[in-house]
């Protein structure tokens, strides 16, 4: 279980203010540098101890278009003492070219302990007593998981059709994914012996001897993307939109030719937003639903748990977890096709200035669901006779996996936001729950 502390941290650099009528009529505007920043602290008992710190960095300009920002850095550096860690830088702008919307990512992501389910949702069987030491049926603690290494590079640009509510939407992604099973020595270092983990072939492991897993996508691979769409936004705040609509429609395309390791395939990614207000200023309630799906050749097994948004989103793991279902476990619901969707009220309950900033707090409760629609074809034929190996590749009905739960939210002039969910898991064959604390609103 990992515990997680966070300290909420605010100054402005000539962040001068003046009332105004904004979006939020009791605000202030803002202008020049604004600076977020949260410091982390985590500890779980196989990757250790998870220190570092995540800073946005807003750029208001002369506060003209406040609440919209000029320009928005984000910087997060955060290792364990086992050896995970992120390091990851975003920007998102409208200014550095005039006209078009821009939005890259540099991150390297490094993960000892990366959850692995299988494919193809509840196809693939999940026992907790795998992974309890107080369990007669226990494997390791480690038995859904494996190691990654994922160095990704992005850019994105969008530009008007019709006004900035129509916009056209092209990009370009490199992702480069180093995978293996899980380095049991390592996290056994320093370890009593009665606390360490036992070396034993984990759910990974058994996936590659059988087959599931090609042998040339075993240890992974590189992965370039072409992305083209459409967007339609007419959003009045994006950090937490009161009323209007968010869709968009992507095309994906990774040929053979770019080096992706001999392996083509297209993808879509339909996405609808809608934001209504219940309560000026105060209760909106929020949707969001996306229909993501191959569209022809061969995807590799590592890119299959991607869920692709645009700016300001990032690509996501999926399905479950923080950014997508939220109590079911991260990468629970992974095929080649899947569709998922998300219900969220938000209240608004205390608005004040604090420091000379912009300062709100909000409640939410939220409904998200997710399931595959299309399965991840492989081939079951090496997978021994035993009841036990049968029994993680079975043949069982997809259906949706549903998380509910509530969150706080802490905000700063509008933008920067300190997000803390907390989801149950409806289905135990989907984990128990989960505890997020991060930045933004989901959508």
């Amino acid at each position: 279980m990992s515990v997680l502390l966070a300290a909420f941290l605010h100054f402005g650099v000539q962040a001068q203010s003046d009332t105004t009528k904004t979006a939020d009529k009791a605000d202030k505007i803002k202008k020049g540098w604004n600076f977020g920043g949260v410091p982390v602290i985590a500890y779980d008992s196989d990757i250790g101890f998870k220190y570092g710190a995540l800073v946005n960095v807003f750029n208001y300009g002369d506060g003209s278009q406040y609440p919209k920002y000029r320009h928005s850095l984000y910087f997060e550096w955060s290792r364990t003492t086992k050896g995970s860690g992120v390091n990851q830088f975003t920007y998102d702008s409208e200014y550095l070219i005039p006209g078009i919307r821009v939005s890259a990512e540099a991150s390297l992501l490094t993960e000892q302990s990366l959850d692995f389910y299988g494919f193809n949702g509840y196809e693939s069987y999940y026992n907790p007593d795998y992974e309890d030491e107080e369990s007669e049926d226990y494997i390791s603690r480690m038995f859904y998981n494996q190691e990654r290494k994922l160095t990704r590079l992005k850019a994105d640009f969008q530009g008007k059709i019709t006004g900035k509510q129509f916009r056209w939407f092209a990009g370009i992604e490199y992702n480069n994914a180093k995978l293996g099973t899980v380095d049991i020595d390592k996290l056994n270092k320093g370890k009593d012996a009665e606390d360490q983990l036992p070396d034993t072939a984990l759910l990974y492991d058994r996936y590659v001897a059988w087959g599931l897993i090609p042998g040339d996508q075993a240890d992974g691979g590189h992965t370039t993307l072409i992305k083209a769409g459409v967007v339609y936004d007419t959003r009045d705040i994006e950090a937490n939109p009161m009323k209007g609509i968010w869709t968009d429609l992507q095309f994906l395309m990774a040929p053979s030719f770019l080096g992706n390791d001999n392996l083509s395939y297209t993808r879509v990614a339909l996405t609808h937003r809608q934001y209504f207000t219940l309560a000026p200023q105060v209760l909106n309630f929020a949707y969001r639903i996306s229909y993501q799906a191959k569209l022809s050749g061969d995807m590799p097994y590592y890119m299959l748990p991607f869920v692709y948004n645009t700016a300001p989103s990032l690509t996501r793991d999926g399905l479950g977890g923080a950014k997508t279902v939220r109590g079911v476990m991260r990468n629970r619901i992974t095929g080649d096709d899947f569709l998922y969707g998300n219900l969220e009220l938000r209240w608004k309950f205390l608005r004040t200035l604090l420091f000379n900033q912009n300062i709100y707090l909000a409640l939410s409760g939220f409904l998200d669901g997710g399931m595959v629609t299309g399965n991840y074809q492989v081939d079951k034929s090496g997978v021994p006779a035993d009841e036990f190996s049968q029994k993680l590749v079975q043949d069982s009905d997809e259906k949706l996996h549903l998380g509910a739960g509530a969150g706080i939210h802490i905000v700063m002039n509008q933008n920067f936001v300190i997000a803390v969910d907390y989801g149950r898991a409806l289905d135990p064959g989907d984990g128990e729950s989960g505890l997020y604390i991060g930045l933004n609103f989901l959508y």
